[in-house]
């Protein structure tokens, strides 16, 4: 293999990751029609963990910076944040979140990840929900693995607006749009 179409492919991997931190080595390999091994071969080069390890330090380093909320207050476990910009968050759905007699996940579970997630991303020790503006575009199963996104965008009036979209895989499932008010 050329350099160039190496270095082309790392590229793209990392890019891959920092899109979607919850991918695995499998589907890695699926989406650059390499083998598995050439997938943990090319992390190892670059310095990226495995999977495992990937999430774990990065919900350490977004936990130390959480001022809004107790770890314990989170739904789904925070990946990434950088408090008044942007977070991260994942949800492994499991049974007892679906509705009964169906493999769908309960809409709460989704809209409660985006709200903690819209919470968390402010840098304030108390912060509440003002209003919220939302769209189901989709529902999640049981297995799937829910991404949300916080975005911090505009101050108006004295209150936060954060965008938060949840996705399963490539599919926008939930996108909302919160007014936090910081409490004195």
């Amino acid at each position: 293999m050329l350099k160039s179409d190496k270095k082309s492919r790392h590229n793209l991997l990392a890019k891959i990751i920092s899109d979607n931190p919850m991918i695995t080595d499998n589907e890695l390999a699926k989406r650059l029609n390499v083998s598995l091994s050439t997938v943990r071969l090319d992390r190892a080069l670059m310095g990226v963990p495995e999977l495992r390890e990937r999430i774990k330090t990065m919900a350490q380093n977004a936990m130390s910076k959480l001022q809004s909320l107790s770890p314990s207050e989170v739904i789904g476990e925070l990946l990434e944040l950088e408090p008044n910009k942007w977070a991260l968050s994942v949800l492994k759905t499991a049974r007892e979140m679906a509705f009964r007699f169906t493999d769908i996940v309960s809409d709460n579970y989704v809209y409660s990840q985006a709200s903690s997630i819209a919470v968390a991303v402010i840098e304030a020790a108390n912060v509440i929900i003002d209003s919220m503006r939302g769209e189901y575009k989709g529902h999640a199963h049981v297995g799937d693995v829910l991404i949300a996104r916080a975005k911090v965008g505009v101050n108006h009036d004295g209150k936060k607006i954060v965008s938060v979209r949840t996705r399963v895989g490539d599919k926008e499932i939930f996108v909302g749009r919160f007014i936090l008010e910081v409490i004195e």
